[in-house]
């Protein structure tokens, strides 16, 4: 691939690999003998004189200097989880609802999404029930004042947001907005709730008589959302399903079980987990499934990780689906997340996890050295790997078979049956200068803001698709980039048409109608949906 392209993908990667380094964690709730194990082992540790208390008792009495033992302590802890594999990770209290939201049902706050646009934070959309809504206000917003405090400028990042706007159930916040067409400040007492959190991003037909299902995460809530997401695709005639699992980078492992179950018959291996202090266990399906005869495709990509695998990992090893993507990340270990006394905890690792075929899919990494195992999949790109099947390495040679007897491979990442390369056909270097600078997405919140009571009255995407194919996008677009330094290149302009208009159409869409209206745009000309389709379809005229 051309270096001119180098930038767009590298944003691509940073922005998800943070996720999935957090990884797959065992529902505590599931495993309770595993939790007694862990208190045994932190009330020794407490008894004992170890030599990290010495050291820090030595430290803060005879030391020449003044030193905080509380952050070097915090540092110490980082240091020392993260010397024993790449997803064993320290929490820091003040860090730890950010991160347990991630995986809850809900969180408390004043149910908005935001983002940070010219040093002020634009309310993207407003939930849907929720306090904001019910306060009045409304998509478009800017929040300039948050408790009579001027809150925006180069400083404001979203973690310093969330920290103003989440709180405890009942407490009330003083925002200040400025609404377009309205010269005064209005100011809005808005008292939080609690919020929802979604994992399914979408569920919709794709196709006459396929349903596909988005999910972000395996979250607390994920299992319920995907029974009522089946049931809703199965009742507006979908007889076979797409499950996209790009991008998730896991979750809750009972979780993905439950959810796994729904498609196998009975008797049969979904995972195994195994570890030194975690004696082995078998998860088997029960035959209670609602999806035994529909046929399945798996969606996968070099994002899904952990859980994602796990799912991937039993619908190919029980030959149940078709895989269909590129080589998901390879993480194989399974995660316990238990409390320290200071409001901070740790997430450690306590067991592998094994697909059917008894292979495990975690890619290798040395212990405290996590630079090369966090930099695997930019190299994985610069190998070539996301664009050419024999380009792709696991490092596992033992051959395992599937439960029909196809070979499969371990150490590594789950290997799609059907791969798909990266598409790089519409990369320019002015595609790639206004995706790095974001001004697609910007550019689509000003026309949205601009023609929100024209948008508003489009109801679903098909409507606005229409609507906006009879604007002059293009044309638009290609005067603001050039507004904010991007010179117009006709040529290149040409070759990136179908994705600047797609993902413009796709992000005005969501500022109105949300993920519904986000997802089908983009899906359209999706080959690895496209792919699925056409695998579902012949497998139904067999």
């Amino acid at each position: 691939m051309e270096k001119k392209n180098l930038s767009l993908v590298i944003i691509v990667l940073v922005a998800l690999i943070s996720g999935i380094l957090l990884g797959n964690l065992i529902s505590s709730r599931h495993y309770q003998h595993f939790d007694n194990t862990f208190s045994d082992i932190f009330h020794n540790i407490s008894r004992s004189d170890n030599k990290i208390s010495e050291l820090l008792q030595l430290i803060d009495e005879y030391y020449v200097d003044t030193v905080d033992i509380n952050n070097l302590t915090e540092e110490m802890a980082i240091e020392l989880i993260a010397k024993l594999d790449p997803h064993s990770v320290y929490i820091p209290a003040k860090d730890l609802e950010i991160v347990n939201n991630e995986l809850e049902g809900s969180f408390s706050g004043i149910g908005v999404q935001f983002n940070i646009q010219n040093d002020t934070i634009m309310i993207i959309s407003v939930i849907s029930g929720g306090p904001s809504e019910k306060a009045g206000l409304l998509a478009g917003d800017r929040i300039v004042m948050v408790d009579d405090s001027v809150f925006s400028g180069k400083n404001i990042t979203n973690e310093k947001v969330l920290r103003k706007l989440r709180g405890a159930v009942n407490t009330k916040v003083k925002l200040g907005i400025k609404r377009q067409g309205t010269k005064e400040l209005l100011g809005y007492t808005i008292t939080r709730g609690q919020i929802p959190v979604s994992s399914i991003d979408i569920s919709y037909m794709v196709a006459p008589t396929t349903g596909l299902i988005k999910v972000n995460k395996f979250g607390e809530t994920t299992y319920s959302e995907f029974l009522t997401a089946i049931a809703k695709l199965k009742k507006e005639g979908a007889t076979s399903f797409i499950i996209d699992l790009r991008e998730n980078s896991g979750g809750y492992l009972d979780r993905a079980i439950s959810m796994i179950n729904e498609f196998l018959p009975a008797k049969q291996l979904i995972v195994y987990t195994e570890g030194k202090s975690y004696p082995r266990f078998d998860a088997n399906s029960d035959g209670s499934g609602s999806c035994i005869n529909n046929p399945v495709v798996v969606l996968i990509d070099e994002f899904s990780a952990s859980a994602s695998e796990i799912f991937a990992g039993a619908i190919q090893d029980n030959d149940r689906g078709t895989i269909i993507g590129r080589r998901s990340f390879g993480k194989g270990l399974v995660q316990q997340q238990k409390p320290l006394s200071d409001g901070s905890a740790i997430r450690l690792t306590v067991a592998k996890y094994y697909t059917p075929s008894g292979r495990s899919i975690q890619k290798p990494y040395q212990n405290g050295n996590n630079e090369d195992y966090n930099m695997d999949i930019y190299n994985r790109f610069l190998h070539g790997e996301f664009y050419t099947r024999d380009s792709i390495q696991q490092a596992d040679t033992v051959v395992y078979k599937t439960r029909s007897g196809r070979t499969v491979y371990g150490g590594g990442g789950i290997m799609p049956d059907i791969f798909i390369p990266r598409d790089t056909t519409e990369f320019t270097p002015y595609l790639n200068k206004v995706v790095n600078y974001a001004h697609l997405y910007q550019f689509a919140f000003a026309y949205t803001d601009k023609n929100r009571q024209q948008l508003s009255k489009y109801k679903d995407w098909k409507a606005m698709v229409g609507y906006l194919d009879s604007q002059n996008l293009l044309q638009e677009f290609v005067a603001y980039a050039e507004d904010k330094g991007v010179k117009a290149v006709p040529k290149e302009i040409k070759q990136s048409e179908n994705f600047i208009l797609t993902h413009l159409k796709a992000y005005i869409s969501r500022n109105i109608l949300g993920d519904p209206g986000f997802f089908p745009i983009l899906f359209i000309d999706d080959e690895t949906v496209n792919k699925a389709i056409e695998v579902l379809k012949k497998k139904k005229e067999k």
